[in-house]
């Protein structure tokens, strides 16, 4: 089958202004850092600089822990529920007026696909922020008690994969459960919650409901052992997860962690063959599989294994690497110089440990950072790459005969973010959701998300859930 030549389709940048350089958003305005060096955040598809940011040093993270302190017992606290939930549907009807904007900004930022950030992150973003406005003033039938109180100031931080999404994972429940924010986004990809901050203003939020304060883990860490905040949400990996963890043993700060996973997508011999591809292919190629849910195991039924790898290998070499600006991209670029040379590093080793790697002829960039979508055969469980989050486009291939089997590989392992299923049979569907030791299950589709839907792990994968009543639970003084 001949592949067709697309003409670029280039998404225009001219509708992002970016700032040549960023301060700190503390209590409802920019303000400069006090103690911090300024660092630069740069497009890891052309490695040019975007911005220079501000880091926030011990000083500066006691300035918005205290404006988040004030503003929540002198005004967001007290405030009706109704009243909060006005801000947040004016904050999410803002994120729909400015979507194209932020779409472009999160994909020069981050490298992910233009046709990502614009149909997959953005909607879901102004969605949280919609479903939790209703949320806000019906708080006594969240299950948390009859008449459920805030627990003060939420210390957030969140990761780089998803800057925008995560923010709204953390930001939109947090405030319609009445409580104050100070959220530190990954040091590089800032842009799009210094944005956000612009958006509060043109929302007119009281000053310091959110703050935003921007820096690298050290930043994080002041936040995180702050003795003001009385509430942790971090998602990121599970080493730093172990440490936040730790730093707030002993302590009375409610927590919630969603760390990595090693999903397993699981493919029985009557799974509709083209549909299921296609679920591979977004399960671990998705966001260049920096997704901590994403399907980097695929567990295949031995009768179907020969068919599954060669059309999966015909569809793979169809995926389309490059440019995150361009609207026919598929695959963008690695989010960093140190991401890239992790993913490197563990397929070289699947290399040693004697796995077969195949990638499809594509032509990468020369420059910013870069990997083909690569899958590896003849995996077995012991291999590191079938153990280790790779947190990349690399998937692992592994076989099964019978469903017992394929459940007792799919949970041989540390991780239990999600899983997925595909068969014809419902009966089978319910079998294996409830045998898998995973938080989300998906049923023939993979990495589908809804703001009414809790989503969180088992095991290394962390503790607590986001999204639906549950995420509001985490919120909220029971």
């Amino acid at each position: 089958m001949g592949r067709f030549e697309y003409a670029p389709a280039p998404e225009s940048r001219a509708i992002v202004d970016i700032k040549s350089s960023y301060g700190l958003f503390i209590n409802g305005a920019f303000t400069e850092a006090t103690d911090g060096k300024p660092f630069k955040t740069v497009s890891p598809a052309s490695e040019e600089v975007l911005a220079e940011v501000s880091e926030a040093g011990p000083a500066d993270v006691d300035r918005a822990v205290k404006a988040a302190r004030k503003a929540y017992e002198k005004v967001w606290g007290p405030m009706a529920g109704r009243d909060r939930a006005k801000y947040l549907y004016r904050i999410a009807r803002l994120i729909q007026e400015r979507s194209r904007e932020l779409a472009v900004l999160e994909s020069l930022d981050n490298g992910k696909p233009i046709r990502e950030s614009r149909d997959v992150d953005l909607p879901l973003v102004a969605a949280h922020f919609f479903y939790y406005a209703g949320w806000a003033d019906k708080l006594e039938y969240a299950g948390a008690g009859v008449d459920p109180k805030p627990l003060g100031v939420a210390a957030q931080v969140i990761p780089w994969n998803f800057p925008l999404m995560m923010l709204a994972w953390k930001i939109a429940p947090a405030l319609a459960a009445g409580n104050t924010v100070v959220l530190k986004p990954a040091e590089t990809t800032p842009l799009t919650a210094l944005a956000f901050a612009e958006i509060c203003q043109q929302a007119d939020l009281p000053p310091g409901v959110v703050n935003i304060i921007t820096g690298a883990g050290r930043t994080g860490q002041a936040l995180v052992e702050h003795e003001g905040v009385d509430k942790v949400a971090f998602t990121g990996s599970t080493a730093v997860g172990r440490a936040i963890a730790k730093s707030i043993a002993g302590t009375d700060k409610k927590v919630t962690l969603e760390l990595g996973g090693k999903a397993a997508n699981i493919v029985f011999e009557d799974a509709p063959i083209d549909q299921t591809i296609e679920g591979i292919v977004n399960g671990i190629f998705f966001n260049q599989g920096h997704v901590c849910c994403a399907g980097s195991r695929l567990l295949v039924q031995e009768s179907v294994y020969d068919e599954v790898l060669a059309r999966l290998k015909r569809r793979m070499g169809s995926l389309r690497v490059g440019d995150p600006l361009d609207k026919n991209t598929d695959i963008g670029a690695i989010n960093s110089a140190e991401q890239l040379a992790r993913i490197r590093e563990l397929s070289q080793v699947g290399e040693d440990e004697g796995s077969e790697r195949w990638s499809p002829e594509c032509e990468l960039p020369t420059q910013g950072y870069w990997f083909p979508p690569t899958v590896f055969t003849g995996v077995s469980q012991a291999h590191r790459i079938a153990r280790e989050e790779i947190f990349g486009p690399v998937l692992s291939v592994l076989t099964f005969r019978t469903p017992a089997e394929a459940v007792e590989k799919a949970n041989n392992t540390p991780f239990g973010l999600s899983a997925g299923v595909w068969t014809e049979k419902g009966s089978r569907i319910l079998w294996m959701a409830s045998q898998l030791r995973a938080g989300v299950v998906w049923a023939n589709t993979f990495n589908r998300f809804d703001p009414t839907s809790p989503f969180g792990g088992y095991k290394e994968s962390g503790y607590g859930r986001e999204g639906g009543r549950h995420g509001l639970e985490a919120y909220l003084a029971h």
